[in-house]
Formats: C-alpha cells, structure tokens, sequence
C-alpha cells in the first residue's frame, strides 16, 4: 500500500468537504492527516486515518511560528515518508509544498480559493505570489475550484496551465443534501445566510439589504449560522432585538435550516467554491449570491437562482425583492432547477472520480 500524507489546517472543513476523498483513497493507501486536533479528527480516525497533531497558525503571518511549521513538516515527511502529499489551504500549500520540494516527494495542492491577499495590489500580494512561486515549482497537480483563479495562477506564472486540474468544487452530497419540500406561503420571507460573519462574505450588504427592504414594508427576517468576528456582536446584538435577524451560532447540521428557509444567500466578496451554495441548490432552495467566480458557477441567472453585484448593497436588495416578488410555485421551480444542475455538475462522487484520476497520473 501507498503512504497518503495530507497537510490541512482545519479538521472541520477536512471533514466536511473532502471525507468521500479519503474514503476512497483509503481503500487502496495507508492515509496519514497532519493538521491541528479538534472534533472532526476522531471521525476522521475511526474511518482508518492516521492522525499527527500539527498546530497551524491560520491567520496572519509571523515569521517564527511560519518556520516552524515548516520545519515540522519536513520532520514528518521525513519521518513518514510518503508515497504522495496532498495540500490544503494556503500555510499547508506553501509550507508543506516547500517542503515536499525539499525532499523531492511528489505533492498535489490544492487551491481552494485566492484569499484576501490576492485582492488588491500591494507588497503582501506580491509577497504571497512569490512564496507560492517557491513552493509550487515541482508540484505534480495544482487543483483549483474554478477557471478564474486558475487563470490568476498562470497569468502571474506561479504554475503552468499544464501542471493544473480544475474540479468543480468539492462537491456535493446528493444522499446527505435532498430535496425538502418547499415552505408554504407564510407571514415572513426567511432568507438564510451560512458561513462566517465577516465583512468578506458581504454580511454588511446583507444587512444593508435587509434593512432597505424592510423599511420598505417587506415582511422578511434572517437566519444567520457561523461564528462572528468581534467587531460584529454588538451589529447581531442589535438586529436581533429588533427581531429580523436570527443568529443561530456555528452549527454541525445546517440542514434543517436550509429546509426552513425560502432563499439562500451568500453575497461573498471571494470564494474558491461556495459549498453552501451548492447545499442550498441540492437541497431545492433557490439562491441568490455574487456574481463572481466560485459563487456564480452554482446558479443559472433566473433559472435556479438570481446574481447580484458584488460589495453593492442596492443590487442585493433588488435581488432579495425580485426573490420575494415571485410566486411560491416560482421559487420551488427555481429551487428544483438548482437541483438538477447539482446532479449534472456537482455531484461529489463526479468531483472525487475527477480527483482520483488526477492523482492516478502522477
């Protein structure tokens, strides 16, 4: 059997999106998880992982702490010796991938989005382009999550078109995501919104929106799951007392909630792939979300769902109000569109076939 080695920086996000990968990499390699502890690493061993505690330091960049991880990434390799590393996330994909150069070990990373040092011009964008030109130079496959960021990646010539393999996403779950029946016509539109409340997931616009609509006589309200920045308790505190938002915290099962709502939304600044999106869409909710990469490739413009401007506010709401405009029998269309897009394009058992064959290649 082959040693899989896969550096991560959250066991959360390694669970939910890429657990039908290692299942199926399971079955005919040793697999060995480096990453820091939390909740989702004891699933994670019981499917038959080997778990290596490794603290990863995911926000900011400090010298120090950044060259001992690297450091220690070059213990294990050296210590596991892998047949194969597979990368997530951008301290993994640098670190893990210098270090896989180093000792001449093949490596697959993945990018599964820019991040906000990609955003605007400056010495961090420039700093970031030239770690990854480091890291990446003796990668096997970079996988990315949509054209768009690929195209950043060989524009700035930090990988060839050649080395690269675009999935479409991670995927969705059909078995776990079903359809739910649609919500009756009630006295208040629920909209939902999944992810962390954050000024780069447009949760400002969000608000703006909401209250735009609802000073317009808009009966609806807000279901808000994720963790919040700080600076944004006293923004929920407030919106919350005056009863149109409802924030339900970080939660393991988002469904029942995506069941209970009318539309989806997600007025992301910068994603890779917005699973939520994919979840609403599979679920049979419509959605309405940027009109960027990694969020507009999950919705068919007033098909299965409507697109906004991105960081515009006034664009959100006529979306929201288009949204509410509709009929009942309308929206269930929408929501039941997005579905079968899900199955055509999405499906994770497509997304993990598309992988293994990739990684077969190496």
């Amino acid at each position: 059997m082959k040693k899989i080695l896969i550096l991560a920086n959250n066991d959360v996000g390694l669970y939910r999106f890429r657990k039908d990968l290692i299942q199926e990499l399971l079955k005919e390699n040793q697999v060995m998880i480096s990453l820091p502890n939390g909740d989702m690493v004891r699933p994670l061993v019981e499917m038959g992982c080997h778990f290596l505690d490794t603290p990863v330091d995911r926000r900011g960049m400090n010298p120090l702490r950044d060259l001992k991880l690297y450091r220690e990434y070059r213990r294990i390799i050296k210590s596991v010796q892998p047949d194969l590393v597979i990368t997530y996330t951008i301290k993994p994909n640098i670190y893990g991938g210098y270090a896989c150069r180093r000792k001449n070990v093949p490596y697959a990373v993945n990018i599964t989005g820019l991040g906000s040092a990609f955003q605007k011009p400056g010495k961090l964008r420039d700093l970031v382009i030239a770690m990854y030109k480091v890291a990446l130079k003796n990668a096997n496959v970079v996988f990315f999550e949509n054209t768009s960021n690929r195209d950043v990646f060989t524009e700035e010539k930090i990988v060839t078109k050649e080395k690269t393999h675009v999935l479409n996403g991670a995927g969705v779950d059909l078995n776990h995501f079903v359809v739910q029946p649609y919500p009756e016509e009630r006295d208040a539109f629920r909209f939902l919104f999944v992810g962390r409340v954050m000024k780069e997931k447009g949760v400002d616009e969000l608000f703006s929106a909401m209250k735009t609509l609802r000073a317009e006589g808009y009966q609806c309200e807000l279901d808000v799951i994720g963790s919040y920045e700080e600076n944004y308790e006293s923004t929920i505190q407030e919106y919350s007392v005056e009863g149109w938002l409802h924030y339900h915290g970080f939660q393991t099962d988002t469904r029942p909630f995506i069941k209970d709502c009318d539309c989806y939304v997600l007025p992301s600044w910068h994603e890779g792939m917005a699973n939520t999106n994919l979840e609403a869409a599979a679920s049979g909710r419509p959605v309405i979300t940027s009109n960027i990469p990694g969020c507009r490739e999950a919705v068919e413009d007033g098909i299965s769902g409507l697109l906004c401007e991105c960081r515009n506010s006034e664009s959100l709401a006529e979306q929201l109000r288009k949204m509410m405009d509709c009929s009942v029998t309308e929206r269930e269309k929408m929501g039941l569109n997005g579905r079968k897009r899900m199955e055509l394009f999405f499906d994770k058992k497509l997304v993990v076939d598309d992988t293994i064959g990739a990684l077969n290649g190496i």
